[in-house]
């Protein structure tokens, strides 16, 4: 996984409505990009209405949000839609990103071995180094953390 200090690789994603972009076009501004593993799950359904929650507070401080899955723009335009979200997601379904940020992990269920993406988040600076990383994200108040960050910025 990147670590503090790194520069945000280079990959192009597709928004909800299928329109490719890459993470370059927020240079500029500071940036959180958090990875999610599935959209409308339990888990990633809390994270996206947390960030959602709080979306205004980052707007005021300047700093956009982009989640990250492998679901197809179409899976996350109905997710968006479903929950009226307020953050840009991002669909990484070759997993090119997820690679590149070392989020695509050996995972282990009920003694089953599978690769999925790690729930993390990484709060970027304007000149695209990451400022703070948080591994093995737990949902619940993470959002509120990561805006407290930002804010101190």
């Amino acid at each position: 996984m990147l670590e503090q200090g790194a520069t945000v690789p280079a990959g192009v994603l597709k928004d909800a409505e299928g329109a490719t972009f890459t993470l370059e076009r927020y240079r500029g501004k500071p940036l959180v990009v958090y990875f999610y593993p599935k959209a409308d799950t339990p888990g990633c359904t809390s994270e996206a209405k947390d960030f959602t929650s709080l979306a205004a507070d980052f707007a005021v401080i300047g700093v956009p949000v982009v989640g990250v899955s492998k679901d197809k723009p179409a899976k996350l335009k109905k997710f968006a839609e479903k929950y009226a979200l307020g953050v840009v997601l991002a669909s990484d379904e070759e997993g090119v990103a997820c690679e590149a940020f070392g989020t695509w992990v050996e995972k282990s269920l009920y003694g089953r071995k599978y690769m999925g993406i790690e729930r993390a988040t990484f709060l970027i600076g304007a000149d695209g180094t990451i400022l703070r990383v948080w591994p093995k994200v737990k949902v619940k108040g993470h959002a509120e953390e990561v805006l407290e960050a930002a804010k101190a910025l």
